[in-house]
């Protein structure tokens, strides 16, 4: 990946309320967190980067400060329905445009790689896919509103 992008979206995460961002190329993966301050001192950002055939674990690149770490949203242990979480932070969109028909409503049901929505990241729109067949039985995020990395998208049982 090109420095200066990296660059960018280091500043990018620091100029916004964005805890964390993900980004995954063909060369590798890059993950930018930002840390707590600590008194008066700007936040920094902790960038991670790992090429394609590297494993699971990460090396920081950039200061080694405290990682935020968001904690999960609670599910009763009853719920057996699978969550599709947003795979970046973006705006949700259910729809391709203003006046178009949504890709998918509550009670459809959906087949594994069909689009249920849009993200907008970067002036880029990105199509999100369902990654298991059922029936949608909600969609936790409203359109038009920014979204988060890992925020719950759908509930499909």
């Amino acid at each position: 990946m090109d420095l200066r992008k990296i660059k960018t979206l280091i500043d990018l995460v620091s100029e916004s309320n964005v805890a964390e961002l993900e980004i995954t190329e063909a060369e590798g993966t890059v993950r930018i967190v930002k840390s707590l301050p600590i008194g008066n001192q700007p936040a920094a950002a902790q960038v991670h980067y790992m090429s394609a055939p590297a494993p699971q674990t990460t090396a920081p690149i950039a200061t080694a400060a405290p990682e935020v770490v968001a904690a999960a949203p609670v599910t009763p242990a009853a719920n057996t329905n699978h969550i599709l979480k947003s795979p970046m932070v973006g705006t949700f969109y259910t729809s391709s445009g203003p006046d178009a028909k949504a890709f998918v409503s509550v009670g459809d049901a959906v087949k594994q790689g069909q689009t249920v929505c849009i993200i907008e990241a970067m002036k880029i729109m990105n199509e999100i896919e369902a990654d298991k067949s059922g029936t949608v039985v909600k969609i936790l995020a409203d359109t038009a509103q920014g979204v988060e990395y890992g925020q719950p998208l759908f509930e499909i049982a």
